[in-house]
């Protein structure tokens, strides 16, 4: 990065995402997915491959998915982090120090043509022109995206309109569906009962929140209990 980026994602927010997804498995079923959907699609025949997460935050699903491609697959992967923040990059580079972790912009990353094997880009941005750039002529691209259902009992108190109160990914998909040619998806859908302290720790990680009114964070983070739902969409895609 030539200059410092003011971004609204704070240290406290990666550390309440990395906590949910360490502590109780919150992303869990979405790491074993795309671990699967890599060795189906890019690594059944190779011992090894590379591997970057295009807003990669503070780390744990690549750390994860990375993971789940040793131990279940035994397979030996170069993993990769990239993202904007210099806040998640710390933090992820203070949890997991054996991966290459840097601060950059998707549009303008620091890496050569045709670099990598798979692309992870996971609820975040794209750009489809630096995507296709850096990938492999044989990669995989692997988007994930909210469905429907996304964190829907947090929409509900949020959001008054009942068209907020649900999530359509359509321009999502078709922008994705310009760019790359579709050769996999699958839906993870899944509620996972979260305790007052992870209540908490999910306000804090959500984007959603943001929106919400002082009263509205209250009424959230009062709830001694609840049972959220995790509704995703996993793209897999090869260059046209």
């Amino acid at each position: 990065m030539p200059r410092p980026v003011k971004s609204m994602y704070s240290r406290n927010l990666f550390q309440a995402r990395r906590k949910l997804i360490t502590e109780i498995g919150f992303f869990e079923p979405l790491s074993q997915a795309i671990a699967e959907m890599i060795y189906k699609h890019a690594a059944i025949e190779r011992e090894s491959l590379s591997l970057i997460d295009m807003g990669c935050g503070e780390g744990s699903h690549l750390s994860n998915i990375c993971e789940n491609m040793r131990s279940k697959y035994q397979k030996i992967v170069t993993g990769v982090g990239i993202d904007i923040s210099k806040e998640g990059i710390l933090e992820a580079s203070r949890s997991y120090a054996n991966k290459i972790w840097t601060v950059g912009d998707l549009a303008n990353t620091p890496f050569m043509n045709e670099q990598f094997d798979v692309i992870l880009n996971i609820l975040s941005p794209s750009n489809y022109n630096e995507f296709n750039r850096v990938l492999k002529a044989d990669g995989l691209f692997i988007k994930v995206v909210p469905q429907s259902s996304y964190l829907k009992e947090l929409r509900e108190i949020i959001y008054n309109q009942p068209e907020k109160q649900s999530y359509s990914n359509v321009d999502i998909v078709e922008r994705f569906n310009e760019n790359f040619q579709v050769m996999d998806s699958s839906r993870i859908c899944y509620t996972i009962p979260l305790g007052n302290t992870f209540i908490q720790s999910l306000v804090q990680m959500t984007p959603l929140a943001w929106e919400a009114t002082k009263e509205q964070v209250k009424l959230l983070l009062d709830e001694d209990s609840a049972q959220i739902t995790v509704d995703l969409e996993i793209l897999i895609g090869k260059k046209r």
